[in-house]
């Protein structure tokens, strides 16, 4: 430890873990907190000018008579943004949206100005990262006019500080926090101590005006935001944007939102002139529906939307040296676990195949309503044969075989209803009325051999069955 004699030992050396925030006062190979590995950087500490300590204007009061009063969610005019968000910005919201460098952030955010700027008044864009005719090239090929959009090309977060307090704006966006730095902490800007004390200056900024910030944030080769691991507590929202290099499709997805969901999904296509919103989600990652060998379509919930999504599996001899389970988009030990009930149940010979299983369109599926239909492409595959056209397939599968129920199948088969399909194959035990069947022939199975056997009959049989 080291400290600043002429400054009466105001400066302290001290060391932090950059995921969880822990301090220490000597290097320590694994934070006793987090568990992670070669996490502690250096960082002097300014004792006397501790901005995080200080709170301007907050008093003590009763909690009853606090009040309860709040202002409507601010719509940001772009649907699929304000879904993510839970139905719109709430005011004085600090908001974090990270992603790789090129996904797209600052375009999104680009074009969030100009509808906010559109519906509800000035919006200051303040840009660490881009000159001002950089970004006005960027906004002239988003079509985006900049009427009532202040722009800030700033990294000093004191000064920025001072424009907002005269701006008076309904919205700030920060492009990005990596650039900010301010005066009296020590470090360079993107150190953890200069986005930790900018986050928290921003977050002072926006609840004591009730201004909604939205802050850009890198992400390091881990997915995780650049910076400090408290960097993801201090905010309110947590988004992340992501998407395959050679796809033109982005999802935004919360994972964290004090103010709403974080099971919803909001899809994008990158176009020439921007970010175009994509309303039939389900299009997109279904190619089709479901015809070929080893596909099989399956609705899935992402939060309150449910989407048609394409399961692929593709059986190989496995060769020499043990078979091999891959997963793209799925869970591999889910994947494992899949294969096991399929060999033991289903007496489906797998011990000597590579099982490969994708999701396609970039999509991840977490929820177990996936099971069967995973469960049924490794069988469409083994066998070479197609399952029954126009069908889709959920429920979980359990070990002993059986297939369990799900929550919202009536919202399920709405959406395959809607998208032309005939027919599901569904758990037996889902709850549905006379008019919940939307139209389709439904397969209720109990079983995973009889899910098996129903979803290769040609033409559905005379096993299938109207809704009860």
């Amino acid at each position: 430890m080291t400290a600043d004699n002429r400054g009466g030992a105001r400066l302290k050396q001290v060391f932090i873990c950059r995921q969880c925030g822990r301090e220490s006062a000597k290097w320590l190979g694994q934070c006793p907190s987090c568990e992670s590995w070669n996490s502690f950087e250096t960082v002097t500490v300014d004792r006397r000018s501790s901005r995080s300590s200080s709170v301007v204007g907050a008093r003590p009061e009763a909690l009853a008579s606090v009040s309860l009063d709040s202002s409507p969610r601010m719509s940001l005019g772009v649907t699929e943004f304000d879904r993510v968000l839970g139905g719109g910005l709430v005011p004085g919201s600090l908001v974090l949206l990270g992603g790789e460098p090129g996904i797209g952030k600052s375009t999104l955010l680009l074009q969030v100005c100009s509808q906010v700027a559109r519906d509800h008044g000035t919006v200051v864009y303040v840009s660490g990262e881009e000159s001002p005719q950089q970004v006005r090239l960027r906004a002239e090929r988003l079509r985006v006019s900049g009427e009532r959009i202040l722009l800030l090309a700033e990294t000093d977060l004191d000064a920025i500080l001072q424009h907002l307090e005269a701006a008076a704006p309904m919205l700030v966006v920060v492009d990005s926090i990596q650039t900010m730095s301010l005066d009296g902490v020590t470090g360079a800007p993107g150190s953890l101590s200069q986005v930790r004390e900018c986050t928290l200056a921003l977050m002072r900024f926006a609840k004591q005006r009730t201004v909604s910030v939205l802050l850009a944030g890198h992400v390091t080769k881990e997915g995780a935001i650049a910076g400090p691991g408290t960097l993801e507590h201090i905010v309110d929202v947590v988004l992340y944007m992501e998407g395959e290099r050679h796809s033109a499709y982005r999802l935004v997805r919360g994972v964290k939102n004090r103010f709403g969901s974080t099971d919803e999904l909001g899809v994008f296509e990158m176009v020439a002139h921007g970010l175009v919103e994509v309303e039939n989600a389900s299009l997109v990652f279904t190619g089709g529906k479901g015809h070929a060998i080893g596909s099989v379509i399956v609705p899935v919930l992402e939060g309150s939307r449910p989407l048609l999504v394409e399961i692929q599996a593709l059986t190989t001899p496995a060769g020499f040296g043990p078979p091999r389970r891959v997963a793209n988009g799925f869970d591999v030990n889910r994947l494992l676990l899949i294969a096991a009930v399929l060999t033991k149940r289903a007496r489906m010979r797998l011990s000597d195949q590579d099982v490969i299983v994708n999701v396609t369109g970039g999509l991840r599926i977490a929820e177990p309503a996936a099971d069967l239909g995973v469960a049924l492409a490794i069988v469409s595959s083994l066998r070479d044969r197609a399952i029954t056209p126009g069908l889709v397939v959920f429920g979980e599968l359990g070990l002993g075989g059986e297939v369990r129920g799900v929550s919202q199948p009536v919202r399920r088969l709405g959406e395959a209803g809607r998208l032309g399909f005939s027919g599901c194959v569904l758990p037996a035990e889902s709850k549905l009325g006379a008019a919940d069947g939307q139209g389709l022939q439904l397969l209720k199975v109990s079983s995973l051999s009889q899910a098996v056997a129903r979803a290769f009959e040609r033409d559905g049989g005379p096993s299938g069955e109207p809704a009860d």
